[in-house]
């Protein structure tokens, strides 16, 4: 009933692969987006995957993503919505970023972000690195 007059284009191998990442893993991205709210709050951003050269966590300070909303004609002004009320006790926000294109990660878990993190019973640095590590078997970026 309603044609789109734009072609549809191919979406990236990587948001497929990072999508599935975070259905499988998605307690202990729970257990790390707490872990590291406690560890810093918001004073250093959203949390945030890189995924160039190879996936690693980082932090997106908020005027570099106000920055980038700017650039983009406010087409991120509901990430921003979402990060300003964001609940850390209940939901996870963390921000995929890819080559010329970012996608949110936003779920809220059955498992509370705290009771992941007391149920994996692991440090910050330790569960970061066993991520990255799957990560970067489980998500290839070209």
């Amino acid at each position: 009933m309603f044609a789109s007059t734009q072609p549809e284009t191919p979406q990236p191998k990587w948001l497929h692969q990072l999508d599935k990442f975070v259905k499988a893993h998605h307690l202990e991205l729970a257990a790390l987006s707490w872990g590291l709210w406690q560890q810093n709050g918001d004073s250093n951003g959203t949390v945030g995957i890189d995924l160039q050269p190879k996936p690693h966590f980082v932090y997106c300070p908020q005027s570099a993503i106000e920055k980038f909303n700017d650039n983009v004609d406010n087409k991120l002004q509901e990430i921003l919505g979402l990060i300003d009320n964001h609940k850390p006790e209940v939901e996870v926000l963390m921000i995929g970023i890819g080559k010329e294109q970012i996608k949110l990660i936003y779920f809220e878990p059955e498992t509370p972000p705290p009771i992941c993190f007391e149920k994996f019973n692991q440090d910050i640095d330790g569960l970061m690195d066993l991520l990255e590590s799957q990560m970067s078997e489980e998500i290839i970026v070209n």
